[in-house]
This record gives C-alpha cells, structure tokens and sequence, in this order.
C-alpha cells in the first residue's frame, strides 16, 4: 500500500467505489443522463405525434388575426389585432392584478401582523380569527364568494352606489366607474419631478443614515422626505398650469358612459387576493416580530423611545430578516394564484391566450409553453429582487 502510493500508482477498482468522491460524480453523469435521455424522449415522442396529425410546431400564428374581443383592459385592443397583442394583453392585466394585490396585501398583512400581538384582547382575537377564517378556505370559494355574493349582487346602474356621496365614483353590476385623466402637452414635466423628487428623498435619506452611524444623532427625515416626494411634484404641476383634465362618468341611457370603469370580476378577484394573502403575511409578520429578543425591545425603553418609534425603528427592521425570505414566496404565489381569475371571467393571460386563443388556433405546445415563460420570469425576476434586498438586511459575520 505504501509502495503504491509512493509510486504514484492508479488506485483500484476497489479504492474508486469505495470513495465518496468518484461516487458523487458517478452518480451525477447517471442523474445528468437519466434527465436528459427523459427529455429527449418527450420531444421525440411530441414531434412524433405532430406529425401523425399533420401539424407543425411553429410561432407564425402569432401575427394572424385573433378576432374576438376582450371585456376589459388599458391597452387600445381590436378584435383584428393579432394573436402577438392578444398575449400582450394577458401580461398586462395580469401583472396589474399582482401588483395591486402584492401591494394591499402587504400592507393589510403588516398592520393585521401587528395587531395579532396586541395587547387588547379583543383586537388581537380578531385579527387571529381573520387570520386563521382565511388562511383555512381556499382562494377559489373566496373569490366566487366576492363575485356572487357582493359585485354581483350589486344594483343596477340606474340605482348605482355613489361612493362617499360623490357622483364621479359610481358603484353598480356593472363594474366600478371613475373619472380618466386626460393629460395635456406639459403635464410630463410633473411625472419628472417626481422621479426626481423619489432620488432626492433616497439621496438625502442614505445621508442622513451615513450621519447617523457615524455621530450617533438621530434626525428626522420625514418631512424633507415629504415635501421632495410629494411637494415638488405639486408645485411643479401647479407651476406648469395644472395640464390635466378628467372626463367624469355620466349616466346615459341605461348604462355610464365617460370615464373608465373595472369590471366586478376584477373587483372580485382584487378583494379575494388580498385579503386572503394578507392572512398569510400577517403570519410572517407576527412572527418576525417575535423573532427579536425582547430584550430589543426593554432597552429602546431604557434610551426613551417611544413604543411607536421602537416599532419602527428597533423591532421591524431586525424582523426584516425573518418576514422577508417567506414573503418572496408569497408574492410569487400571488402571482401564480391570479390564474383563477378565469373562473369568473376576468380577461388575464389563462383566460385569453391561453383558452380562447388556444381553441381558435389550436396551437396548444406554444401558447402554453409561452404562458409558462411568463410566470416563470415574473416568479424568477421576484425571488431574485427580494434575494437582493434580503442579502443586504442579513447580518454580517466579521
């Protein structure tokens, strides 16, 4: 044995299986082959039955003419546009009901998190009962429960719901109106200040925490925060003569004309997605928050913080660490989950390009091959946002 090492000689059968590393790379080459011969085999097998029915796989029927139209969406449709719209339509009202629902639901969770660690008992019971009632009943049932129950049992137009007495915010069976905004040639100038507004607020608050570590004074940015984001933009549109007008819904003939409106399939799913999610992130929250030692908690007292600041500034940021890896899921699946919107109707990408587009053209291999492109990118693009962020948050070892 000493004579072969010293040598240099080939270990021996015996010595390779025996040894974890040529096992774990055998194995490998054998999962690696096993995967690809499955997929080779599928494609095979696909093309195989392509041919026996005397089609082909191929993306020309995107620019051929749809031809039916779309209930609702913010893009200019037609039923002559092409199959190509037709998928850009879906991406589009799909992506706007997951980023309301993303949004509300986050901030309902937060606040709903909060309250379940309440010291009242009354609160904190039902924010547990809303948490543990919509956690336990499937999003399916809640959303046809919001449709059936509320949107579309609604009065008819002529004896529409004014929302908060007012007549430009109409509630009826037939979707929710309000006015449109009709922006005039120098209205871009406030959107500007904006966006200019949002990097100075950032620039200015990373100082002020640079400051902060460095000198150990705390200084409120609130208000310069405020008056960046929200100040200069209204100065600026005041300034350039306010350039937008609004076209108000008005009632004419048995329905509202002017304006724009959402259809109650869309206010069903919106309420149905939030506030189920919602129960799912306060649950993420409570427990990031219980997370931190309450040992956090007693010495922001100790320095004088009030319970509102040490909330915010001592308890949720180190909880940040343990709500943030959970919520990427959760957002991905409110994403995935917007997919049952086409059991009431509402015109998303499954219910458009992927029903009434696949039984006109047939095409089934591509168009659900792209549908799945779809949510993977959107699934992939937040997971890898939030894993930034969530990376930074993280403590560092020194």
């Amino acid at each position: 044995m000493a004579i072969a090492e010293k040598t240099g000689a080939a270990p021996g059968i015996g010595a390779l299986v025996n040894d974890g590393r040529y096992r774990a790379v055998f194995y490998q080459i054998v999962v690696f082959g096993l995967v690809f011969w499955l997929i080779y085999s599928l494609v095979l097998n696909t093309q195989q039955n392509l041919e026996t029915r005397g089609m082909t796989a191929s993306f020309d029927f995107l620019f051929g003419t749809a031809g039916f139209a779309i209930a609702w969406t913010p893009l200019d449709y037609k039923p002559n546009d092409t199959y190509f719209f037709v998928y850009w339509v879906g991406i589009v009202n799909t992506l706007i009901i997951s980023v309301i629902s993303i949004i509300l639901a986050t901030v309902l969770g937060f606040f709903v998190g909060i309250l379940r660690l309440s010291r009242n008992w009354l609160i904190s019971q039902i924010a547990a009962w809303y948490v543990e009632f919509l956690r336990n009943t499937p999003l399916l049932l809640q959303i046809l429960f919001w449709y059936l129950g509320a949107f579309a049992s609604l009065p008819r137009p002529k004896s529409s719901i004014h929302i908060l007495g007012l007549d430009w915010l109409v509630l009826n069976n037939r979707g929710f109106y309000f006015p449109y905004p009709e922006p005039d040639n120098l209205f871009w100038l406030t959107p500007l200040a904006l966006l200019i507004g949002l990097v100075a607020a950032f620039w200015y608050n990373r100082r002020s925490r640079i400051q902060q570590l460095t000198t150990g004074v705390y200084r409120s940015t609130l208000w310069q925060t405020l008056g960046l984001v929200i100040g200069l933009p209204v100065l600026v549109f005041i300034v350039s003569g306010m350039p937008l007008s609004w076209e108000v819904p008005a009632l004419k003939g048995f329905n509202f004309r002017g304006g724009t409106f959402v259809l109650p399939s869309m206010c069903s799913v919106l309420v149905a997605m939030v506030v189920y999610h919602s129960a799912y992130a306060a649950e993420m929250v409570r427990a990031g928050i219980q997370s931190v030692s309450h040992g956090q908690t007693e010495a922001a007292y100790s320095l004088g913080l009030k319970p509102s600041w040490t909330l915010r500034l001592v308890i949720i940021p180190q909880a940040m660490r343990a709500i943030v890896p959970p919520m990427i899921s959760l957002w991905m699946n409110i994403v995935k989950n917007s997919s049952l919107a086409i059991a009431i109707g509402f015109p998303d990408l499954v219910a458009v390009f992927m029903q009434t587009s696949l039984n006109q053209s047939g095409h089934a291999i591509e168009i659900v091959g792209m549908v799945m492109l779809f949510y993977m990118t959107v699934s992939l693009t937040i997971s890898g946002c939030l894993n930034i962020y969530n990376s930074r948050i993280q403590l560092k070892e020194r």
